[in-house]
């Protein structure tokens, strides 16, 4: 195992009573919350739904030829699955809340576009969904479970335990007051077993950010900003609508912008490490409320990077064939001035971040920097980093191995 950047220790950690993802000044009514992933590909964040609205008993959805199923509240598939309301949509199709009248239960159903390229990413997530069940039959990490698969009318539908709120969505919900460090730990340690299970398994997400990572269900109220919010919490989901096996063919471009790694950008190939990248900026979003590289092209998300990082080394920019990027073995980059300001404004040294000096922040940005790392060969694995000091305090209270 690597040596970490940091030998600090867990610093004077107490044993909290308070839930697992716990947010500040929130109470929760369970106390073994829970991370968890699913596919939801390219969907809107999905809200908590107590259930169908009375005007939703009405709802009819129309088919407009962009592939979409036409079907109307109150709808059964399968002569199973009855439809109660629409979750939310997205480039694949849409996600609808059923009632499983065999099991007196509400799931989600994610009806895909006929379109045969989208049947043919449905059924590589069936694969990765079937072979994740399959890998973990007693449940003991945290990845969702698909219910069942049909075909209806040639859209091709997954069922899926039904989820709650994205985190991206319940920091909106609270004005992006950010995430604190004891719940960012919790939050983490939670996710890293979840995509180190995949990465074990030859899997990579290829798509980690905000939006697909969902909370299990709870009920909790949420006090921020002098305003109480109510919430119900449920289950991080991770996409796996891209996750690709590391036998198949990688696409070139993976990961939305924001949370794509430097060697994605230029060109360089990918493996299991993009994700330990893109975890790092989801972290980092949380503890900060908004995006890390709020980039809106290539260059000016390098540019980003190095503001935040330091350089990119030269053996990497000298192997990239992205050349418009690269001039005497430096970045190069011809950015407008409005960019530039927005770099200047919005970027800033890795460490001058930390909003204290106290040894959990110290130990979380030193995980970070880890995880932040240009050259892939360095890169901390999420296997390694669950053993970082980070987490000490959740390995000794759950008397913890990494199995």
């Amino acid at each position: 195992m690597r040596k970490f950047k940091s030998d600090s220790k867990s610093g004077s950690f107490k044993k909290t009573q308070q839930p697992i993802l716990d947010v500040s000044k929130w109470q929760s009514k369970d106390t073994s919350v829970q991370l968890e992933s699913a596919s939801f590909h390219n969907s809107s964040p999905i809200a908590a739904d107590d259930g169908p609205k009375e005007t939703q008993q009405r709802e009819t959805r129309q088919n407009d030829d962009d592939g979409n199923l036409d079907y109307h509240i109150g709808l059964v598939l399968e002569d199973r699955y009855e439809i109660s309301s629409t979750l939310g949509e997205g480039a694949f199709g849409k996600v609808v809340e059923c009632i499983d009248r065999y099991r007196g239960q509400r799931v989600a159903v994610k009806i895909v576009k006929k379109f045969e390229s989208f049947c043919k990413v449905a059924r590589s997530e069936i694969t990765v969904l079937e072979e994740i069940n399959s890998l973990d039959d007693d449940n003991r990490f945290p990845c969702v479970r698909m219910l069942d698969w049909f075909k209806h009318k040639s859209h091709i539908c997954i069922v899926l335990e039904r989820l709650g709120p994205s985190t991206f969505n319940f920091l909106q919900q609270n004005d992006f007051v950010p995430f604190s460090v004891e719940q960012i730990r919790h939050i983490a340690f939670q996710i890293f077993r979840a995509v180190s299970f995949l990465h074990r398994n030859k899997l990579t997400h290829t798509d980690l950010k905000p939006e697909n990572i969902l909370f299990v269900s709870c009920d909790c109220d949420t006090e921020c900003s002098q305003q109480t919010v109510k919430s119900s919490l449920k289950t991080p989901q991770l996409d796996f609508g891209t996750a690709t096996f590391d036998h198949q063919h990688h696409e070139t471009l993976v990961s939305t912008r924001h949370y794509r790694a430097p060697e994605v950008i230029l060109d360089l190939g990918w493996n299991q490490s993009c994700d330990v990248w893109s975890l790092g900026c989801v972290l980092i979003e949380y503890y900060l409320g908004r995006t890390l590289f709020p980039s809106h092209d290539c260059g000016e998300h390098l540019a980003m990077m190095e503001k935040v990082l330091g350089p990119i080394p030269p053996r990497l920019l000298k192997q990239t064939r992205k050349k418009k990027f690269v001039k005497n073995e430096r970045l190069s980059w011809n950015g407008s001035s409005s960019s530039e300001d927005d770099i200047e404004k919005h970027c800033q040294p890795l460490t001058q971040y930390m909003r204290t000096n106290n040894e959990e922040e110290k130990q979380l940005f030193d995980l970070l920097s880890c995880m932040l790392e240009y050259d892939v060969s360095r890169r901390i694995t999420l296997e390694e980093a669950l053993w970082h000091p980070f987490f000490c305090p959740l390995r000794r209270s759950n008397n913890w191995s990494n199995n």
